[in-house]
């Protein structure tokens, strides 16, 4: 992959985000033609509490993660990941918390 020409990269992206948009797209016109509601009160309730304790969870990450790199550099000397290793890592683990919010708010039968 590191001998792949960045036009090359450039398009796969583009390519990928617009199957994914047409996607996103024919999902929300079939479930418009099914006439039922797109989200109803407890799916907007289970998404946004699991938006909100994944942002919360994810930025307690954050710092840990922030506290860690400053510990190493002062300790060992060298830091514990570089900034874009740490930002990625952090965007992929707040995203996996949401997911799993998510999947765990959508099992419990009692959830309000």
């Amino acid at each position: 992959m590191a001998n792949l020409p960045w036009t090359g990269m450039s398009m796969g992206i583009l390519a990928t985000i617009v199957i994914l948009g047409v996607y996103v797209i024919w999902k929300i016109q079939k479930e418009l033609r099914s006439g039922f509601p797109l989200k109803d009160e407890r799916s907007q309730r289970v998404s946004g509490n699991a938006a909100f304790y994944a942002f919360h969870l994810g930025s307690y990450f954050m710092i840990a993660l922030m506290l860690g790199n400053i510990l190493s550099r002062e300790l060992r000397g060298v830091y514990l990941l570089d900034g874009w290793y740490a930002l990625i890592f952090s965007i992929i683990v707040q995203g996996l918390m949401y997911i799993g919010f998510r999947l765990y708010y959508e099992k419990k039968e009692d959830f309000q």
